[in-house]
């Protein structure tokens, strides 16, 4: 079926309302408009979905929400050893506009399908939700958010019984099931009030939060440092209008934290965000409040959470007592040399300390592991993986995870969730915060001085848009030709060795002898230059860009300058 067809198709569809025919009626002359629409379905991948917001099968909406959770409902069922009775699911959702529409909608076809649910009573925090399957047993979990996105998008996460996001093979099964049935007919639902009549749908309330809070307040290393600096500490927090506005503020108040002052237009819940373009914790423009508030109150500390408080930013004062933005990169490995530090002075350190980070991640933070005696594990990026792994070291007593992080700004700590929690972290970063002012010193101080203990590293990201079916055409191509052609020399430095971790093979390119890598199944290609330059290029699972990420080191941070910057110019000409 071609786009046009499927938009005829959903045109005359019964099962549309009166509003939504004339929305699609509204787009009839408008070709272009109508191909975006419909020229596919939003592919289903281990993060799940995640899209625009509108009527059409390449977008968010009430639809295609129905039709992946019957399809995900027959997935469970499938798989669930102990049949109907024994299935069930948590949903959560966050503060954008539909999500709870669509959780109600999950909940819905979960419960048709006799399968227990069990959805919070309002917006939470996404590891909030990879809790409580943990804590109840549960067989899945659905999130509707989509997550740092602008206001246009929505999403669909998915989870398994572990607390992760989908391992590859369930998503592959539920991508499956979409594609046999039918979109409008196929769904089973029912009257949510019927539902919980029936107890197929119970709801989560204070009690679980109150089991959550507990398992994040145990990640705590040194209340007595806060205690010491308690009068003086001064910080600002934003969540950014999302799900961290009431827990976050909780954690920190119970850590101690006499001076917190919370950005009061951005505690509002309001899926428009209307102060900021982007409610991104990376992008240091949509701190302005927090800065201008910082200033006004003396503070050395901002943190922020993304609206569905998995990913947390920082800025600090700086040298100059301007604020400065911490990159995902450098709070990693502040947390991980702190959170190192802490351990053995609490006594708390176990017998076989390890690390986890994404092949993406700085090299920094294995320098930091491998100068205190602690293991550096590399994974794929998503903290699906690194639950995994983390399941494996400890399941096999090859090590004991004590942190885990991705440079996109997710960390995650303790053994109650399998995702990032930006709830614990911003527990754990604002104790860091207060140890070292304990010591008269910012963590812009902190960070410097791990510099020419650890060594010098700097990180770039670059982002290659490509929008549209064009778009996604060109990330394909463009992933195709460096594998027919590969580079031998970037920025005039040789290329020594290729990484495909698409098939897991390793390229010596002098030798060009092949050899195979534990990591495989990945769409990433990893180029490690004689410079001692890393770069890695990867389409995002989520969004329509290539991602270019390049890792320096070099003996100042000049040097480690002048590397960004000459690879970001190469990185530039992949578009092309």
């Amino acid at each position: 079926m071609d786009y046009m067809q499927a938009y005829t198709a959903w045109l005359n569809s019964p099962a549309l309302t009166d509003d939504e025919r004339e929305e699609l009626r509204a787009i009839t002359d408008d070709t272009k408009e109508i191909e975006s629409r419909f020229f596919s379905q939003l592919e289903f991948g281990t993060a799940g979905l995640r899209g625009i917001m509108g009527l059409g099968l390449y977008r968010m909406n009430q639809y295609v929400i129905r039709h992946t959770t019957q399809s995900f409902a027959e997935v469970i069922l499938d798989t669930c050893k102990n049949g109907v009775n024994a299935a069930s699911i948590a949903i959560c959702y966050d503060c954008r506009n539909n999500s709870r529409a669509f959780a109600v909608q999950a909940a819905c076809v979960m419960a048709a399908n006799g399968i227990r649910v069990r959805i919070f009573e309002s917006l939470r925090p996404t590891p909030e939700l990879s809790f409580a399957i943990r804590e109840y047993g549960l067989t899945a979990g659905i999130n509707i958010t989509a997550s740092h996105n602008p206001k246009e998008y929505n999403g669909y996460k998915v989870y398994w019984s572990d607390g992760a996001q989908l391992p590859p093979h369930h998503a592959a099964a539920i991508a499956a099931k979409m594609e046999k049935l039918d979109f409008f007919s196929s769904g089973r639902t029912m009257d949510y009030d019927t539902a919980v009549s029936q107890s197929l749908i119970t709801v989560l309330g204070d009690e679980t939060d109150a089991l959550f809070m507990k398992n994040v307040m145990a990640q705590a290393n040194d209340f007595e440092a806060v205690r010491k600096v308690a009068d003086t500490f001064k910080m600002v927090y934003t969540p950014f209008h999302g799900t961290g506005y009431r827990l976050v503020p909780e954690a920190l108040t119970r850590l101690g934290i006499k001076n917190l002052i919370c950005v009061p237009e951005q505690m509002v819940l309001d899926g428009n965000f209307p102060t900021v373009i982007s409610p991104n914790p990376e992008n240091p423009e949509g701190f302005y409040l927090a800065v201008k508030l910082a200033k006004e109150n003396g503070a050395d500390f901002i943190i922020g959470t993304d609206p569905d408080a998995d990913r947390v930013g920082i800025m600090v004062r700086g040298g100059d007592n301007e604020y400065v933005t911490i990159s995902g990169n450098q709070t990693g490995v502040l947390l991980l040399d702190y959170l190192i530090g802490a351990k053995k002075r609490a006594g708390t350190m176990p017998a076989k300390p390890a690390v986890l980070k994404t092949i993406v991640t700085t090299e920094m933070a294995r320098r930091v592991c491998e100068y205190n005696g602690v293991t550096c594990y590399d994974t794929f990026t998503g903290f699906k993986f690194m639950a995994e792994k983390k399941n494996e070291l400890e399941e096999s007593g090859a090590g004991k995870v004590i942190f885990s992080y991705e440079e996109s700004y997710g960390y995650m700590l303790g053994d109650f969730v399998r995702d990032k929690d930006a709830v614990t972290a911003s527990l754990v970063l604002t104790e860091m915060a207060a140890w070292y002012a304990g010591k008269s010193m910012t963590l812009y101080d902190a960070l410097q001085a791990l510099y020419p203990k650890y060594g010098y590293y700097n990180e770039k990201t670059l982002n290659l848009m490509m929008p549209g079916l064009e778009g996604l055409e060109n990330m394909k191509k463009l992933m195709l030709r460096l594998r027919e052609k590969p580079p031998r020399v970037i920025a005039d430095s040789a290329v020594c060795v290729i990484k495909d971790y698409e098939d897991g093979t390793s390229t010596d390119m002098k030798s060009e002898i092949k050899t195979p890598m534990e990591l495989s199944g990945s769409n990433v290609l990893r180029y490690e230059t004689e410079d001692g330059t890393v770069l890695l290029v990867r389409p995002s699972g989520t969004e329509p860009k290539v991602k270019v990420y390049i890792l320096a080191n070099g003996k100042s941070k000049e040097a480690c300058d002048d590397k960004i910057r000459k690879y970001s110019i190469w990185a530039e000409t992949l578009k092309s």
